[in-house]
């Protein structure tokens, strides 16, 4: 086996492996249009804050992932220059999402997409969003996010609940666009050879979002 041909095995199989934690079995049918090479958002994915171990599929690694998910690991921030810069385009996801209309939210959502990669420097993505959530035993799909050498890669979301048809609270339609947000930034702004997701990557989005949302002085209401 040529050194080229273990490097892809080992990433196929981190990539694999690291995805187990959040789903055994369902969506094989998103993972094979993806070509396995997706990032995939489910609700009730796994946020630890404070946790002092890697995750349970770190030991299922191969050694080159695992110092992929170690370097991911050790960065805790992506601190935007000029955060405020993008509230307004936050402002207006929100509005979109209270429409109802998944044409505004779909603009809406890319212009965030943009202003975040524009002043990050890194190369943009694409934002599509859907109606329903696809969703199985194994839970509700949010967010896939397919990094793409070659063309623009790509964020889908859906912004209505799975059970109930109702539109997802922005706060949670934004942390999953802040989420697959966060892989392709691994990619691009971290030039980390894949996306897992470490203690570390849940906390850049945490700081991401943070910066968008930031909470009002003591006593008073969030932005």
């Amino acid at each position: 086996m040529g050194p080229g041909e273990r490097e892809r095995k080992d990433a196929a199989r981190g990539r694999e492996s690291a995805r187990t934690q959040e789903r055994a079995g369902p969506f094989q049918f998103l993972r094979a249009i993806a070509g396995g090479s997706a990032s995939i958002a489910f609700r009730g994915a796994a946020n630890i804050p404070g946790r002092a171990m890697p995750f349970a599929y770190y030991d299922r690694l191969s050694a080159r992932a695992q110092d992929i998910y170690r370097r991911s690991d050790r960065v805790s921030e992506i601190r935007l220059p000029h955060p405020e810069a993008l509230r307004d385009l936050v402002a207006g996801l929100r509005t979109a999402l209270e429409s109802g209309d998944g044409k505004a939210v779909e603009v809406a959502a890319g212009l965030l997409g943009r202003g975040l990669t524009e002043m990050l420097e890194v190369r943009p993505v694409a934002v599509q969003v859907l109606r329903v959530r696809p969703s199985s035993s194994g839970g509700e799909l949010q967010g896939l996010y397919t990094p793409d050498p070659r063309r623009t890669p790509q964020i889908q979301l859906w912004m209505r609940t799975a059970h109930h048809r109702r539109v997802v609270a922005f706060r949670t339609f934004l942390r999953t666009l802040l989420h697959e947000i966060g892989h392709h930034l691994d990619y691009e702004y971290l030039k980390l050879a894949d996306s897992f997701h470490t203690e570390g990557f849940f906390r850049r989005e945490s700081s991401l979002f943070t910066q968008l949302v930031p909470t009002a002085p003591a006593g008073g209401a969030p932005v």
